[in-house]
């Protein structure tokens, strides 16, 4: 027993985990991994809280294990955390599988205690059968170098403090505490990958290997060092081939050209966008291909233009439209403008700045995306011209076409922001008061 919390208090100083004087959460679902987590942090003395989350996933079971890590809470006389989810409902909603709905409405709960109960960081019960588990998992499903290392002691505010041990010593320490806990029958399904890989997988590899777990241990630990040598040298060649530009990230089709092995580079710049490789493999394809080309990622959109890719949010606000009143001197959202009724006559060739003719102006203005159909009089013109024309004319992508945002006064365009006034609305000789309007993002 002693080894054993030695073994634990070791680990976490080695891996800097946290310090001795912070509050450290405890997500406890009552199964023998996170309950003999808790009985090591309470041996050693830390300070710690429990919160448990009831899925509602498996009836009255559910339950139980609610009550039984309520009870366990008041045993170690810590402060106990309970949320119940509609864990059915959220996946439904958000089209996603039951594991990555509990997985998600599991860690935004977190983080909001983190935030709201003053501690320092969440700790989970993964061990280390759970990161071999993992790195097979990755490899059957298919992976870049990130996947391999397993689970990690420390990802931003969550710790796995029992990494340094497995399976077998969690169960030779319980039965030796003779600690209680529940058994959450799922485990023992086949119905998941993890689980076909724990009772099928493993005691195969065993057979050959019988030390799998020590060696597999030490395997994951070289992939992850191999892993930050990797990344630096990634973030090397994105300072040159990435570039933020407003609310767009532009990757240089010219830079990234000049990168071997090109796909395995763009797979990684493409990553935090949510692209799969087989996205990565057309759009390397079409790098030599005409511009317009899109691509989308479950949140993202990628353009190929004709010298960059031009990769943007997916956010759909087309149809709403926002109002100036006369009162109002600065617009913070959708996007930034500052607003000045002056009597001085001054014209300013800035495309980002708008001097109109205040008597002309029919209030409140609106702000708005533009559609198919939209027409204005360019300033210095007479005639009518379509927007569509006028974009084709500033040689602007699609994206660039999305993004822009118009002022109108009624049905009339008055400013395409960032761009062109209406001459309707240009200021005159008999211009009383300007309406000035300056553009910042």
């Amino acid at each position: 027993m002693l080894i054993m919390i030695e073994q634990f208090k070791r680990y976490i100083e080695n891996e800097k985990l946290f310090k001795p004087n912070d509050k450290i959460l405890l997500a406890v679902s009552g199964g023998i991994d996170s309950v003999v987590m808790a009985e090591l942090f309470f041996l050693a003395g830390y300070d710690f809280g429990i919160a448990h989350c009831n899925f509602k996933l498996r009836g009255k079971d559910s339950d139980k294990d609610e009550k039984f890590v309520k009870d366990l809470a008041e045993k170690f006389k810590v402060p106990f955390f309970i949320k119940r989810f509609d864990t059915f409902n959220y996946s439904d909603e958000n089209k996603i599988s039951i594991q990555m709905a509990a997985r998600e409405l599991r860690y935004f709960w977190f983080t909001e205690l983190l935030k709201n109960e003053d501690y320092t960081i969440t700790a989970t019960a993964h061990h280390r059968d759970d990161s071999i588990e993992t790195f097979f998992i990755n490899l059957i499903r298919g992976t870049g170098i990130s996947g391999l290392h397993g689970i990690l002691p420390k990802q931003g505010n969550v710790i796995r403090p029992l990494l340094f041990t497995g399976r077998d010593e969690i169960e030779a320490f319980q039965k030796e505490k003779k600690i209680k806990f529940r058994e959450d029958k799922s485990n023992l399904s086949d119905k998941y990958l993890r689980n076909k890989i724990r009772h099928k997988l493993l005691p195969v590899i065993k057979e050959i290997e019988p030390d799998i777990e020590k060696v597999m241990q030490k395997n994951i630990s070289r992939f992850a060092e191999t892993e930050n040598i990797y990344f630096k040298e990634i973030e090397k060649k994105k300072k040159k081939a990435v570039k933020e530009e407003k609310e767009n990230v532009v990757i240089l089709i010219d830079e990234l050209q000049k990168l071997k092995p090109l796909k395995t580079y763009l797979y990684e710049f493409l990553l935090p966008y949510n692209f799969s490789f087989s996205d990565v493999e057309n759009i390397t394809i079409s790098l030599e291909g005409i511009s317009g080309k899109q691509f989308y990622s479950p949140t993202h959109r990628l353009l190929k233009d004709r010298n960059s890719l031009i990769i943007t949010s997916l956010t759909n606000n087309e149809d709403q439209e926002f109002f100036i009143n006369k009162s109002d001197k600065e617009i913070l959202s959708p996007l930034r403008l500052k607003i000045k009724i002056e009597k001085k006559i001054e014209l300013s060739y800035d495309k980002n700045i708008a001097c109109l003719d205040y008597s002309k102006l029919e209030f409140p203005l609106i702000l708005r995306k533009w559609k198919k159909g939209d027409i204005f009089v360019p300033f210095g013109m007479t005639g009518k011209k379509k927007l569509s024309d006028f974009f084709i004319d500033q040689k602007l992508s699609i994206i660039q076409k999305e993004q822009i945002w118009l002022l109108c006064s009624g049905e009339n365009i008055v400013w395409i922001i960032g761009h062109r006034i209406d001459n309707r609305y240009r200021i005159t000789k008999n211009t009383k008061q300007v309406f000035r309007l300056a553009f910042q993002g």
